[in-house]
């Protein structure tokens, strides 16, 4: 986990710039630097590095010899960039796994450079000999970048929007911080004047080998064909190198717990490779929630069964309450679920900063959205419907869940990884049959599930536990984080306000308190940015107006099961 910024085409002053860059510290802890760009006016990069890989080599931008026209900023993993140097005899100065974007670009150009990545990131690539800056992000936007460009030509990039906020201020034209689409990439031209224009914005498909090609260095072809003993065990193979290639780190990794069925797999898994990989510590997990919270009970239960050295935070209400606030200024969004879920993960984060020594932190994202994991899915009109609605909340994780994992765990200086969102992980189980996919027999993620029936990686109970929401598990089960929520902020907003909220907020009006609240907060502290959030996240197929589980029909608590 890195914080990138960068800006071109700025008349800004030296300590306004400075200032802008300093806003996303937390992301890298470890060392920082701010470097103007030879010979070219008004380009100048911010890096805030978390020593991951290479702790002597590893600051940015990175520039190598052989290269001494091209300038990278960028923030991820590359879990091939072995593999390519190999493949293309690459000749490296560094043991960086980015420098490899360096000798991609320079033989192959963008488009197929990003072909080849099997990683997370987000880059600033500035190639001097033809003046161009190519901006890219990952297929589902696990790292983040944001940009504006002004109609005068002034660019700025950085990790996190409040990196950009004040400078945008101070510009003569306006200028509208937007998230780079996940999966896209823009090139900008950089003028004779020092100015910048942009002028093209592409996608492009990471690692785009077809599902059955090998997918990891020590991996053969995967088996063929639909049948079901096949298709389980080629989602246990993918999803163990996933795990697997994730390993690369020279910092302790740990893992978040909250003894539901993902983040169960990746811990179980992780700590079997860890063993098989003879790492030299036991692999850390943690968990957060109350004393008889369903998430806190089942994570206890994980963690004895697969022996980590397993951590719990004790959660309140009380202390969730205090710190909403800190919470929605890390996350830039006043979504909802997106708050109310980030809350515990932003709480658990401080405690592994301050009470361990993981800084390489696991966890279950995308699991949902892949396998269509959310209750409502049990309502989909047909298995075509419920592919599609699973595509398009991939397609959404950079605004939602893989937002509130990565916010969270940065506020707190830690790197994330997320194995479900793998790139050939992903790209198989998409391939499947539709109705393979579906929930069966009343349980959702039922292939996923069955595809690690009888081998003993986690309890039978916990590979069979439904699906409770992050936010809603920490509790105990008589009163939810929800209903505390609701209680607390009954008072907050009058039933005047909300009444008239559609006229205080046209854009995504709020239509509950706790809504109106998390609006009003966002609003003190990002003014007239509530377009980088395009819509709630919403169930699908319901009338609900809320996104708790706990608002649908179907949903049934543990104890009542």
């Amino acid at each position: 986990m890195c914080g990138i910024w960068a800006l071109f085409g700025s008349d800004e002053c030296l300590s306004v710039q400075c200032t802008s860059a300093m806003r996303i510290a937390h992301r890298g802890p470890d060392a920082f630097r701010f470097e103007n760009v030879n010979g070219f006016t008004n380009c100048c990069f911010g890096f805030h590095r978390l020593a991951v890989v290479d702790q002597l080599y590893g600051m940015q931008p990175l520039r190598i010899k052989k290269f001494p026209f091209l300038w990278l900023c960028y923030n991820g993993e590359i879990y091939n960039h072995h593999t390519l140097r190999k493949q293309f005899d690459f000749d490296h100065q560094t043991k960086v796994d980015g420098e490899i974007l360096l000798h991609l670009y320079d033989r192959f150009g963008l488009q197929k450079m990003a072909s080849l990545l099997d990683g997370v990131f987000a880059f600033i690539l500035l190639d001097t000999a033809n003046r161009k800056v190519f901006l890219g992000r990952d297929t589902y936007g696990v790292r983040p970048l944001f940009k504006f460009l002004t109609d005068d030509g002034f660019l700025g990039v950085c990790s996190e929007a409040k990196g950009l906020t004040d400078i945008t201020r101070g510009t003569a034209a306006p200028a509208n911080i937007a998230a780079l689409l996940p999966g896209h990439f823009e090139a900008f031209d950089l003028q004779p004047s020092g100015k910048v224009q942009s002028v093209q914005m592409e996608p492009f498909h990471c690692c785009t080998r077809e599902p059955a090609h090998a997918v990891y260095d020590t991996v053969e072809a995967l088996p063929t064909g639909f049948d079901e003993e096949t298709v389980k065990g080629n989602v246990r193979v993918l999803f163990e190198n996933a795990v697997r290639k994730r390993l690369m780190a020279q910092r302790r990794i740990g893992c978040l717990l909250s003894g539901g069925l993902d983040s169960s797999l990746v811990a179980a898994t992780l700590v079997k490779l860890a063993k098989e990989e003879q790492l030299q510590y036991p692999i850390q997990t943690f968990s957060i929630g109350s004393e008889d919270s369903p998430d806190v009970l089942a994570a206890r239960k994980v963690a004895a069964h697969i022996g980590s050295e397993h951590h719990e935070v004790n959660f309140t209400a009380e202390e969730g309450i205090k710190v909403v606030e800190e919470v929605i200024y890390h996350l830039e969004t006043y979504d909802i679920t997106t708050v109310r879920a980030s809350v515990g993960m932003y709480l658990i984060s401080k405690y592994i900063k301050e009470k361990s020594e993981s800084v390489v932190i696991f966890s279950g994202e995308g699991a949902d959205e892949l396998t269509q994991g959310y209750l409502y899915f049990h309502q989909a009109p047909t298995p075509e419907a419920a592919a599609e609605d699973s595509v398009r909340l991939l397609k959404e994780l950079y605004l939602f869940d893989v937002l509130r994992a990565d916010r969270t765990t940065a506020a707190h200086g830690l790197e994330l990884r997320v194995p479900f969102l793998d790139h050939r992980f992903t790209a198989y189980y998409l391939s499947l049959p539709e109705d393979m996919r579906t929930p069966k027999r009343g349980v959702e993620k039922h292939l996923l599930r069955a595809s690690f029936e009888g081998l003993g990686l986690i309890p039978q109970e916990i590979l069979w536990r439904r699906k409770e929401a992050f936010s809603d598990g920490m509790m105990s089960v008589k009163k939810s984080w929800y209903e505390c929520l609701q209680e607390h902020l009954e008072a907050k907003v009058t039933d005047v306000q909300l009444a008239a909220a559609s006229a205080a907020f046209p854009h995504n009006p709020p239509l509950t308190k706790e809504a109106y609240y998390f609006r009003q907060v966002f609003e003190a502290r990002y003014p007239g940015q509530a377009q980088w959030l395009t819509h709630y996240w919403m169930p699908r197929w319901t009338d609900a107006s809320d996104p708790s589980a706990r608002t649908l029909a179907i949903y049934q608590p543990d104890a009542e099961q």
